[in-house]
């Protein structure tokens, strides 16, 4: 089946789009009748459709139009935008970037079960639109803010995860720190150990069959009389990682409840949450392997927190 026309009877009125095109006398599929939609080959009365547009209800007399061989519409894109409650920084057939907002789980946790989670939010945005559920690529903590991938497909995910597993992405977050690290820049290693029973992080001395080292190259951006904006690149993703590293070197994150150790930092700078935000995540496409590098803004809760440290500079 190339190009094709159809005009919509009244007994098909209300009938979702990507319904009435999965008809075996059309496309045969809700699958197929999806990705035509996803890349840019169904037209009602000559306006192209998108995602958002799959559960329009079809009124009598209108013409959707199939270009199957359309140019340039192997692979449907779409913009950054706000959807379901959630800010999607991108989305095709294959994944989801989005921007998730801090005091949100990544995923839901068996012992939260009502808990809502950005994992729910995206499910709920996909189905909306005639899709499968989100497949989990990774994860970043609660009240930590910023970009997480999702697959949409079960190859998708699969590359993807090959990818983290083998530290391929860029991960680089922006966090404000107590104090100011010496020397601006350089790495942090750690062996460290997954506690089950304190759900933490703990250091360790020396690498043990139960221990992982963790590394993180940091710099930083912009110092505060007490403060100071660091970057820091993961080389590796333990849980955690991040906010254990800076504690134990004395600069705890600010907002910081759990990796604070003695003596505690002075003075003591109030914030609702741990300062740390997934600025940057950059990969290859899982498909066709073409780079894709996303950035997420600074929420507002950190962007006034930046302006309070700066009104104090000495």
């Amino acid at each position: 089946m190339n190009n094709q026309s159809w005009k919509v009877s009244p007994a098909e009125a209300e009938t979702r789009l990507d319904k009435w095109l999965a008809a075996p006398e059309r496309l045969g599929s809700r699958s197929k009748s999806l990705g035509a939609i996803e890349k840019g080959k169904v037209f009602v009365n000559d306006a192209e459709q998108s995602v958002a547009d799959a559960g329009r209800r079809l009124q009598p007399g209108e013409t959707v139009r199939l270009w199957m061989d359309r140019p340039g519409s192997s692979e449907r894109r779409y913009s950054a935008r706000h959807e379901s409650g959630i800010h999607l920084i991108y989305e095709d057939s294959s994944l989801l970037v989005v921007n998730k907002a801090a005091g949100l789980l990544s995923v839901p946790l068996p012992a939260q079960p009502d808990e809502p989670s950005l994992f729910d939010k995206v499910k709920e945005h996909l189905r909306s639109h005639g899709g499968r559920d989100p497949l989990v690529v990774h994860r970043i903590d609660r009240d930590t803010s910023g970009l997480i991938v999702f697959a949409k497909t079960g190859e998708a995910q699969f590359k993807l995860k090959e990818q983290f597993e083998r530290r391929e992405p860029e991960r680089v977050y922006l966090t404000a720190v107590h104090g100011h690290p010496t020397p601006e820049s350089g790495t942090w290693k750690d062996f460290l150990e997954w506690d089950q029973e304190e759900l933490k992080q703990q250091s360790a001395e020396e690498k043990t069959r139960f221990t992982k080292q963790a590394t993180s190259r940091y710099r930083v951006v912009e110092k505060f009389k007490h403060a100071s904006l660091v970057e820091i690149r993961l080389v590796t993703g333990k849980r955690n990682q991040i906010r254990i590293q800076a504690g134990l070197r004395g600069h705890p994150i600010i907002g910081e409840r759990m990796y604070v150790y003695d003596p505690a930092p002075e003075p003591k700078i109030e914030f609702a949450r741990q300062a740390l935000h997934a600025f940057r995540l950059s990969f290859k496409h899982p498909t066709d392997q073409r780079p894709l590098s996303y950035e997420a803004p600074l929420p507002g809760d950190l962007t006034a927190l930046l302006e309070r440290l700066r009104k104090v500079r000495s």
